[in-house]
């Protein structure tokens, strides 16, 4: 009798309506997806009305099919279908992606050259439109808001620097650990089609774990595609900034930490305290990790400001 091995990568992802998007992303997967890796797909529908769970009725091997009753939701479809995943890898894709060659592999080897420390792995996107650079990380902007980093480093400095540290990735495309993700306890399904993976960084992050994003591994993304993406943003923000409020200061306090510079750059004199400044030209160059105290309450304000306007919002 013939010994059935478990898949090495377990691909996630929830769908919902968007037919042709889905059926685009299929076939680029299968498209690019490396001989040397055995795999799985697992779709989760959430309840689409387009004729999609027709055309998951056809699907074969490696291809397996979960019919939600209902539709929960991108989180809770995630953490569905990962919950039947048979791989050691876990590979969360939208539905809105086009693969390209070789985009596996360097998120791979970031994965395992983390060794146990590995906790998220993200990749450069572009979007599917325009081709220009939409993620290569997340950063914290002055409002204490995570956005998008759009800058990618020259191809130089990713020959030698093929992986960058970040404090998040976007989940559209992700890689992780399943033994980490199930310790991590999945996506928060508290969040509603946006803000879960953030929060998978940050816990990630207090675990002692590092999120990197592999430079050298592309895809295509039609950003913000799938229907209701949007419908509740500023509350999964809200909850996002309550739950990891100084968390984002911290990395909020890098921006505040070089606008502050830059300022009494050109006038020297008007810096308070030289100590303070020989620690902002530090930490700007990466040599400590502990943002001054007056970017960190700088950017802790702002955020405090974003919680004040939330609390207004939704006091009726």
């Amino acid at each position: 009798m013939a010994i059935e091995r478990s898949p090495r990568l377990s691909v996630v992802t929830p769908l919902f309506n968007c037919l042709d998007l889905t059926k685009a992303m299929v076939a680029s997967l299968k498209a690019t997806m490396p001989g040397w890796m055995s795999y799985e797909v697992i779709l989760v529908d959430d309840g689409s009305t387009d004729g999609t769970r027709d055309w998951l009725a056809t699907l074969a091997a490696p291809f397996r099919v979960i019919l939600n009753e209902r539709n929960l939701g991108f989180g809770a479809s995630t953490n569905r279908g990962a919950a039947v995943a048979k791989g050691r890898i876990l590979a969360f894709l939208n539905n809105d992606l086009l693969l390209t060659p070789g985009w596996l592999g360097p998120m791979v080897r970031a994965l395992g050259g983390l060794g146990n420390n590995a906790g998220v792995v993200g990749n450069v996107q572009l979007n599917a439109t325009t081709l220009e650079v939409d993620h290569t990380g997340i950063v914290v902007d002055l409002k204490g808001k995570p956005i998008h980093d759009r800058e990618l480093p020259h191809a130089l400095s990713r020959f030698f620097m093929p992986v960058r540290r970040v404090f998040a990735a976007t989940g559209a495309c992700m890689l992780i650990r399943a033994d980490t993700w199930r310790s991590l306890g999945g996506f928060d399904e508290a969040y509603v089609n946006g803000c879960e993976d953030l929060d998978l960084c940050f816990r990630a992050r207090q675990a002692g774990l590092t999120n990197v994003v592999a430079l050298e591994s592309r895809v295509l993304h039609h950003v913000s595609s799938s229907p209701g993406r949007k419908l509740k943003d500023e509350e999964n923000s809200r909850r996002l900034f309550l739950r990891w409020r100084e968390t984002l200061a911290k990395f909020g306090s890098r921006r505040w930490a070089r606008l502050m510079f830059a300022w009494h750059l050109h006038e020297p004199r008007n810096y308070p305290e030289k100590l303070e400044a020989i620690w902002t030209a530090s930490y700007l160059a990466r040599l400590h990790g502990v943002p001054p105290q007056r970017a960190f309450f700088a950017s802790l304000r702002k955020i405090d400001e974003e919680l004040a306007h939330w609390q207004e919002m939704f006091s009726d």
